[in-house]
């Protein structure tokens, strides 16, 4: 059993969501009316600590009644559930995977790149995120000091909240950045609006400077990088939402902040964090014990026995077992699996191809049998498969569901600061070409690749191949091919983008997700993308 914050009784509180979902501030409407939002729950001082946990439990799980629950009106689990719609956002929109059922809501416009503002995953991300803002924004109005003051709260009670606001705050902060990168806007509130106020809407610009600030403001209230109890949030959390908001800054902003990235990836690089000594073990059912959790910056946790949820580690291990290999077993699921749910295009696979590859533990491409591309998206016996995220411990033990897997998410870890210093260097950041070299040849070398790089080796186009190398189902995908101005536009195709099985060219205005139209009619602020 995982020893994390989820263990506070994340099931049995979990729904002081729903406690605290009387969010039509945010544009939500809770399942659950009967739940009071009243004193009587911090009559209990342990309680404070299973609120912040309630908070934490909307980026895994979506409702009380088991893995097909929702606690949102009229938007399913399995289109809602935070990880996997960031990953079908993210991921499946690019160039690196597919999903074989099309008659799944929503996937296929995601994967073809046909999306229009009634699409469910879309839907199911924008309302998951503003629930989280939601969740944290009513913690933070009930933990002031004229309430805890009003309650006589403990002086252990004091001492504790001042990181668990810290965390709220973050885990806002969080949100918004994933509606800025994949939505522009967002509906705008805070602890300091009144519930069930229409809220004014937040653009590019309004969310990139409060997301900054309120990161910067908490560091101190934050628990020390790498030193909170696995699970939670930390110092180290809000430098690498800081360092990525930074490099994406030309995007968001119109304004170079690669010196900003540097700094931000320089203090990550001093915190403690080590790459885990063997790249699987970050994708692997123990990542919360073995040598992965020194690199897992910040991660959506998953337990197979009592956080069981159809999110993204679930949905990768399960889909990645072959029609043909039938390899559940091998990767700690039913022997089926998902009969072939999920394979690569076709341009990911080719990126292993050539060079020293063949034994990089990176490269998990099962090919046998195979042809590497895909005509007919239905067809499961065609496209490689890969098995990067496994249901088995470092130990060789399956996990206690073999179709609820143990495997964490990580959102986010060292590799990729790596990565990024690298960038955020050959954009003009400053730092030391001599350092991003041996930052990139640390992940090829714990991936037991021979092939180091030297300096004139390190480019941008390097960088981005490297990123699919190394980050490849980690929902970063999409981000990173707009930044290159690879995504739209037809200087880079792959199979199926805009829904033509060789890629054909997408309009610009496929860098943003559109609002969708129920969130539209909640909140008449609110005005459309351009372009949808």
């Amino acid at each position: 059993m995982k020893k994390t914050i989820k263990n506070v009784s994340i099931l049995s509180l979990l729904f002081v969501f729903t406690f605290f979902s009387c969010t039509e501030d945010l544009n939500i409407t809770p399942n659950d009316d009967d739940t009071l939002l009243g004193e009587d729950l911090f009559e209990n001082e342990g309680a404070y600590r299973q609120v912040i946990a309630g908070v934490y439990a909307n980026l895994a799980l979506t409702g009380t009644d088991g893995a097909g629950s929702s606690n949102i009106e009229g938007i399913d689990a399995g289109t809602s559930q935070f990880g996997r719609v960031l990953l079908y956002m993210q991921t499946l929109s690019a160039d690196q995977m597919i999903w074989s059922y099309e008659n799944d809501p929503g996937t296929r416009e995601i994967q073809r790149n046909i999306w229009t503002a009634q699409n469910p995953l879309i839907l199911g991300m924008y309302s998951r995120a503003h629930l989280t803002i939601a969740l944290a924004n009513n913690f933070l109005r009930e933990t002031t000091a004229d309430k805890l003051d009003s309650r006589g709260a403990s002086e252990s009670v004091r001492q504790d909240i001042v990181a668990y606001r810290a965390e709220a705050r973050l885990l806002r902060a969080l949100s918004y950045y994933y509606m800025m990168d994949l939505f522009g806007k967002a509906n705008f509130g805070t602890e300091a609006d009144a519930v069930n106020t229409v809220l004014p809407v937040a653009d590019r610009a309004q969310l990139f400077d409060f997301i900054e600030s309120e990161l910067i403001a908490i560091e101190a209230d934050l628990i020390p990088a790498g030193a909170n109890e696995y699970g939670r949030a930390d110092r180290g959390v809000a430098y690498m939402i800081l360092a990525k908001i930074y490099l994406n800054a030309e995007v968001y902003i119109g304004e170079n902040r690669y010196t900003d990235c540097m700094n931000y990836c320089q203090e990550l690089l001093n915190s403690g964090y080590t790459l885990a000594t063997n790249y699987k073990d970050n994708f692997i059912a123990d990542n919360n014990t073995n040598s992965a959790v020194n690199e897992i910056i910040f991660s959506i946790v998953s337990d197979g026995s009592t956080t069981q949820n159809y999110g993204p580690t679930t949905v990768m291990i399960n889909g990645s077992v072959g029609s043909l290999e039938v390899n559940g077993v091998e990767v700690g699921v039913v022997q089926n699996g998902w009969d072939g749910a999920l394979r690569v295009r076709k341009e990911f696979a080719e990126l292993w191809q050539g060079g020293n590859f063949g034994d990089d533990d990176r490269n998990t491409i099962i090919s046998a049998n195979r042809p590497i591309g895909i005509t007919d998206i239905a067809d499961r016996d065609t496209g490689y498969i890969i098995q990067k995220y496994s249901n088995v411990t470092s130990t060789g033990q399956a996990g206690v569901d073999q179709t609820f897997v143990d495997t964490d998410f990580p959102l986010f870890r060292l590799a990729d600061v790596n990565l990024m210093y690298a960038e955020a260097h050959l954009r003009g950041g400053g730092g030391s070409l001599d350092v991003a070299v041996q930052l990139i040849n640390d992940l090829r070398t714990r991936a037991n690749n021979p092939n180091l790089i030297s300096s004139t080796d390190l480019t941008l186009p390097f960088i981005i191949d490297e990123r699919a190398r190394e980050l490849h189902w980690e929902a970063h995908r999409r981000q990173d091919l707009i930044r290159f101005g690879l995504f739209t536009g037809g200087s880079y195709n792959w199979a199926w983008k805009g829904n033509g099985s060789n890629g054909i060219a997408i309009p610009n205005h496929f860098n943003l997700y559109p609002i969708p139209n129920s969130s539209m009619s909640s909140n008449p602020n609110l005005t459309q993308n351009p372009g949808y």
